[in-house]
C-alpha cells in the first residue's frame, strides 16, 4: 500500500499524544516507544516508513579486531543498512534496550541525513550526542554513551520484524515522532488514522481556546452537542489550519 504525502503531512501535524489516542480507539494499547527522546529537543516533527535493524550481543571472536579498526566496515550489517535505507525511511534499531554501547554516531547520522533519511531510532544509546544534538536530523535514543558499538552489540540482520522499546515494529510500519517521542503505526491503518488524527488536532485547538478562556471541563472536553456545534462554526473559518 502506497503512503501518500498527505498522510505523512497529517501525521506530522498531529502530536504523538493524539496519534496514540487514535491508536487506542482502534484497539492498539501501546505503540509509543517509552523512554526514547530526541537528542535535539528542537527537532521538527517527522513521519516515515520503518527500516529495521537488529542487534545481538557482541562476541570477542566475531566483533573485536583491536589490531585493525579499519576492518570494521567488513561483514558489517550496520553499514549495509545505512547504505540500503532509502530517502524518507526511518532507521529503527533493536538494541535490546542495552545502552552500554552506542547504536550509531554522528558519522552514520550524517550519511543518512545527506541521503534524505527521515530519522533514526534506537532503544539503546547513540554516541557523539553533542554533535547530533546540533544536527537537523531526528535521532531518538534512551541515552548517550561514548562506548563504541562492537563492545556490546553486533548488527545481525535488517528488514525483519523487531522489538524496539518493547513495541513490535515491522518493516514498512510508519514511524512518527515529535519533541515528546516516537510512535509506531501499523501500515494497514495509517491513512484513515492520520486523517482522524489531523481532525482531532484541529478540534482540540478549538477546545483549548475554550478551556483557556475559562470554560469548565464538563461539556467542553469531551465536547457536548452545543460545543460541537460551536466547533463546526469555528472550523468554517479556520480550516486553513489543517494540512492540505
Amino acid at each position: 500500500m502506497e503512503i501518500s504525502q498527505q498522510t505523512l503531512e497529517n501525521l506530522k501535524y498531529a502530536s504523538t499524544a493524539t496519534l496514540t489516542t487514535q491508536l487506542f480507539k482502534r484497539g492498539f494499547r501501546q505503540q509509543f516507544l517509552v523512554g526514547l527522546m530526541p537528542l535535539n529537543p528542537n527537532i521538527a516533527s517527522f513521519a516515515g516508513e520503518a527500516f529495521t535493524l537488529r542487534f545481538i550481543p557482541s562476541r570477542e571472536d566475531k566483533d573485536w579486531d583491536l589490531a585493525d579498526l579499519a576492518k570494521r566496515g567488513e561483514d558489517n550489517v550496520q553499514w549495509e543498512a545505512v547504505e540500503a535505507i532509502k530517502p524518507g525511511q526511518v532507521l529503527v534499531i533493536d538494541s535490546r534496550q542495552d545502552n552500554r554501547a552506542a547504536s550509531a554516531g554522528n558519522m552514520l547520522m550524517t550519511r543518512m541525513m545527506r541521503k534524505g533519511v527521515a530519522g533514526a531510532i534506537t532503544d539503546g544509546a547513540f554516541r557523539d550526542g553533542t554533535e547530533i544534538s546540533r544536527m537537523d536530523f531526528p535521532a531518538y535514543c534512551r541515552a548517550n554513551t561514548a562506548s563504541t558499538r562492537p563492545a556490546f552489540h553486533r548488527a545481525i540482520d535488517m528488514q525483519l520484524p523487531i522489538g524496539c522499546a518493547d513495541v513490535a515494529v515491522y518493516p514498512g510500519d510508519i514511524i512518527a515522532g515529535d519533541c515528546d517521542g516516537v510512535v509506531a503505526i501499523p501500515r494497514s491503518i495509517v491513512t484513515e488514522l492520520a486523517e482522524d488524527a489531523a481532525e482531532q488536532e484541529l478540534r482540540e485547538t478549538f477546545l483549548f481556546t475554550k478551556l483557556d478562556g475559562g470554560a469548565p471541563l464538563w461539556g467542553t472536553y469531551p465536547p457536548n452537542t452545543e460545543t460541537l456545534a460551536e466547533y463546526a462554526e469555528w472550523r468554517k473559518t479556520n480550516d486553513e489550519a489543517k494540512p492540505q
